[in-house]
């Protein structure tokens, strides 16, 4: 398994967790959760990119392993 995909799912679950809280805010009209919600959405979006970084990190290292092969 590569090493970002735990990143990955743990920000596609708090994007997703941020849809809602933001959808409820603006359902009720309670600003602090649509608030909390759109920051959630932006954790979410950077804990993908950073699992994205490290499944690239990852990658790298393995081909420069393979070019010495």
């Amino acid at each position: 398994m590569a090493r970002g995909t735990g990143d990955k799912a743990e920000g596609k679950w708090d994007e997703t967790k941020g849809k809602l809280k933001e959808a409820a805010g603006k359902a009720t009209g309670d600003r602090s959760t649509e608030m909390e919600g759109k920051k959630d959405q932006v954790k979410g979006e950077g804990r993908q990119a950073w699992g994205d970084l490290k499944n690239a990190g990852q990658r790298a290292k393995e081909a420069v392993k393979d070019a010495d092969d």
